[in-house]
């Protein structure tokens, strides 16, 4: 059974945590480990989690019996178009397959429709295979972009939509 929570304040070490299990996996056939480590640095050290926490980015935890296992995050990023934009969606490796991505991507849409959202937007690596499970998700690839993270790194991501 997966239990989904709202993320506070005090949850964001954990958010942390799960990016460090979930990161190296998720990327170290893409970008180098020197890239994993300024990312992680640079998008969830706690004041910039914090920030987008008081800013109106909504957290989401998913946990079974023992313990936390994933997280997803999003905002409202064009309130006039209301697009909203799915920042973060990680699970642990021992828990793919299992679902909780799936439950936590059905609760996103759920939340963000509730707020009155048209279209659910994410940046995803065109090496990453999360891009099929977004398209399973009814997701399609909107535009690639490049964007310069500093330090000389790059994403190099697909910006793909949904329309809820």
């Amino acid at each position: 059974m997966i239990y989904l929570r709202k993320a506070k304040e005090d949850d964001l070490t954990i958010i942390r945590a799960l990016a460090e299990q979930t990161w190296p996996t998720a990327y170290s056939d893409i970008i180098s480990a020197e890239q994993i480590k300024f990312m992680l640095e640079k998008m969830y050290n706690q004041g910039v989690l914090l920030e987008q926490l008081r800013d109106g980015h909504s957290f989401l935890i998913a946990s079974d019996t023992e313990g936390d296992v994933g997280f997803a995050g999003f905002s409202v990023i064009d309130s006039e178009r209301y697009v909203f934009k799915l920042h973060k969606l990680y699970v642990l490796p021992k828990m793919h397959g299992k679902g909780v991505g799936k439950i936590l991507i059905q609760e996103v849409f759920d939340k963000v429709k509730a707020e009155g959202g048209k279209f659910l937007q994410l940046n995803v690596n065109k090496a990453n295979k999360a891009k099929d499970f977004y398209e399973k998700a009814g997701f399609y690839v909107k535009y690639s972009t490049v964007l310069d993270i500093g330090n000389g790194f790059y994403m190099d991501d697909y910006v793909m939509e949904k329309e809820l």
